[in-house]
């Protein structure tokens, strides 16, 4: 049976532990208790937004006057090649699961926070790597009428940190089916620890914060010069990282109140102690601007705000 909570704190639920109080909380284990939730939320009137890792999104420091919906869906099945898990399944723990049945070749995805269904709503990516390579479907749900779609890979739009999901939000992600190579298990582990290794090193893990805070963008031809130059490294797809523009500007370690751009990735606004949304949100600002003066590029956030 769902259970409705109420006045639920929403920090300890996102990585950047951030936000304030949810009016309404449930948290969804089935396709049941999803259609339950917003079948209470349509009855009464209340107005719903759902959630699940907790990684890349920032939550208002008056927290949310409606229903949160937590993603909760973690059933997972192999057949043949290809793996079916649901929304709520954390990535990294699918990927490593996967690998112990000689199942692979996306390893460079581990250690991107949160879930399966964030990461294929974002069309999650690193290290020249991207989800939508291993896409073949996604279920989904329209909360509108309750419907329910099977979508093929062709039909969701990926694109960079995109997706049919993230521009029509009427639908919830459910479950996704991957289809994977044949692996050596020692190989995909080994994999999987050397990328973690070097998410470590860059000092992305174990920190407070929601991921890479903004999208690398498109970039003129002479910004992409002036990269591929000082890195040795191509602007893939035109596009040059946003951590690269943040430290040129010398916003690398800018902080506010309890807010940094981290010294060691500044794409990532980390919580150093109590930082509130309004801090991010104002760092975020300041950091925008000083890109626009310079190079006059406007970064967006991949960041979602709620």
């Amino acid at each position: 049976m769902l259970s409705i909570q109420e006045h639920t704190p929403l920090a300890p639920l996102t990585t950047f532990r951030i936000g304030g109080i949810a009016r309404y909380f449930a948290e969804a284990y089935s396709d049941s208790d999803i259609r339950q939730a917003l079948a209470w939320a349509h009855e009464r009137n209340v107005s719903f937004v759902i959630v699940s890792g907790g990684s890349n999104v920032l939550i208002n420091d008056m927290g949310y006057d409606g229903l949160v919906i937590r993603i909760q869906t973690m059933d997972y099945a192999f057949d043949n090649g290809v793996l079916r898990a649901g929304a709520g399944c954390n990535l990294l723990t699918i990927i490593r699961l996967a690998a112990g049945r000689r199942l692979g070749g996306w390893e460079k995805l581990a250690g991107i926070p949160g879930s399966v269904g964030g990461a294929v709503r974002g069309n999650a990516g690193a290290f020249g790597s991207e989800i939508k390579d291993f896409v073949t479907t996604v279920e989904a749900l329209n909360t509108k009428t309750l419907e329910s779609k099977t979508f093929l890979n062709s039909q969701v739009a990926f694109a960079y940190r995109q997706s049919f999901f993230k521009t029509h939000p009427e639908w919830i992600i459910l479950r996704t089916s991957f289809v994977l190579k044949i692996t050596d298990t020692g190989e995909s582990a080994r994999l999987i620890g050397d990328t973690i290794a070097e998410r470590e090193r860059r000092h992305l893990q174990d920190v407070q914060a929601a991921g890479s805070f903004f999208m690398n963008p498109v970039a003129p031809r002479e910004i992409q010069e002036m990269f591929e130059k000082e890195k040795g490294a191509p602007a893939r797809l035109g596009r040059v990282p946003a951590g690269w523009l943040i430290e040129k500007v010398g916003m690398k370690g800018a902080t506010v109140g309890g807010a940094i751009a981290s010294e060691q990735h500044p794409n990532y606004i980390v919580n150093i102690g109590n930082a509130t949304a309004a801090d991010v949100l104002e760092l975020a600002h300041r950091i925008k601007e000083a890109v626009s003066e310079k190079f006059g590029i406007e970064l967006e956030e991949e960041a979602v705000r709620l």
